[in-house]
């Protein structure tokens, strides 16, 4: 087997950049559209927000395989692999995950006027909190991907075993995601099921078929449209068509829920968000390549250093967003003025934390402990050498930092 390692796809900073602001729109737009801006005028437009960017999180997790996949693949499993493998994820995953979730929750109970309540409520709390990635509304997605890691060495085992497993990868994960969703819909009624991986099994075994079949899929990523072949362009127009129609679709069907009331089966609304939501990790990967050959070398050097801190903005910008929402009160929801405070949110929100992140790897030793990995352009050095936890940008780094 190949040990070589793969080339480095600058692309993929671009990527986690549109991912990491399809999560922001979500969470700026989360109260307007779920309940505070319902008889607003402008409300479709909030509840279209708040639909249509639901592509963040289930991109990242779908990138984080791809990475995984495409990096480790061609590598024999060895105990010194897992061994670095997992050093890696405890120290730029785990440790992060840990020290924002106890920051998060004291922010909770201080908020909720419980910090004074007996210490062994709060630690029993805070330990149920953390080991189901609720801490805050956003981690669940580090506890998805942690989740994930656990399984990596097994799946990346079985795969290389047969090509048979990795033509079958993807149909087997849908099927056991869906068995799942219909199996706690009709008997298990697990409330937080979003927290379990099996929940994004699907997307995470098309990233890994995507990634191990890489070399015959780049050149329809990687030629301009008129060197493609036409079955390709087929391809592509196809894809735009079905992904743009299942995610206006979607869009409609919340906002008829929200707005009117009138609901129907809940699996309509699974279905509808996996397909919209797979569909985008495919045309944000086509997209990311488009951007990354044809845009303003400005535009990809400001996409690309977004893409570079992007787990780190993930981790702090509810905190930022919370901190916005204080101000603003008295805004009337059915205003024009009000959808401005939203887009005002996600600007702060993004703009700070970006802010914030790119100092402290600027400018602290030990930001990484908190943040995860350094990117190699932002690491304070010490004799032109960066510190310890800055990585120089190669994609066993780059997983779910940067997802």
């Amino acid at each position: 087997m190949n040990a070589a390692k793969q080339e480095r796809l600058p692309q993929l900073d671009i990527y986690r950049a549109l991912a990491i602001l399809g999560v922001l729109h979500v969470h700026s737009s989360s109260f307007a559209a779920g309940e505070l801006a319902l008889q607003s005028p402008y409300y479709y437009w909030l509840n279209w927000i708040n639909i249509f960017f639901k592509f963040g999180t289930p991109s990242f997790i779908f990138l984080s395989s791809f990475v995984l996949f495409y990096n480790y693949y061609g590598r024999p499993v060895t105990r010194s692999l897992i061994g670095s493998f997992y050093r890696r994820r405890l120290k730029y995953i785990l440790l992060p995950y840990m020290l924002v979730s106890i920051g998060y929750y004291g922010l909770t109970l201080y908020v909720n006027g419980k910090l004074t309540q007996p210490l062994a409520e709060s630690i029993s709390g805070f330990l149920g909190a953390l080991f189901t990635g609720s801490a805050y509304a956003h981690l669940y997605f580090v506890f998805i991907s942690i989740q994930f890691y656990l399984l990596f060495p097994l799946l990346l085992k079985l795969l290389q075993s047969s090509r048979l497993w990795v033509r079958w990868a993807f149909p087997i994960g849908l099927a056991l995601q869906w068995v799942f969703i219909i199996w706690n819909k009709y008997q298990l009624h697990i409330v937080e099921k979003g927290s379990l991986s099996i929940s994004y099994l699907a997307y995470y075994m098309l990233g890994a078929y995507i990634a191990i079949n890489f070399e015959a899929i780049k050149l329809w990523l990687l030629k301009p449209w008129h060197e493609l072949a036409a079955r390709y362009k087929m391809l592509i127009l196809l894809l735009v068509t079905l992904w743009l129609g299942a995610a206006f679709t979607h869009v409609q069907l919340w906002y008829r829920a929200r707005h009117f009331g009138i609901w129907t089966d809940s699996l309509w609304y699974e279905l509808l968000w996996n397909v919209h939501t797979m569909l985008s990790a495919l045309v944000l990967l086509y997209a990311t390549f488009l951007i990354y050959r044809r845009a303003p070398k400005v535009i990809v050097a400001i996409l690309t250093r977004l893409g570079e801190v992007s787990f780190a903005v993930y981790l702090i910008h509810p905190l930022l967003l919370a901190v916005y929402r204080r101000f603003g009160t008295g805004i009337p929801t059915d205003s024009l003025t009000y959808v401005f405070y939203i887009y005002g949110g996600l600007a702060a929100a993004l703009a700070g934390s970006w802010m914030l992140v790119q100092f402290a790897f600027r400018r602290i030793r030990l930001s990484w402990v908190a943040f995860g990995s350094v990117p190699r352009s932002l690491a304070p050095t010490v004799k032109d050498k960066p510190v310890h936890g800055s990585t120089n940008r190669v994609l066993e780094g780059k997983d779910i930092s940067k997802s």
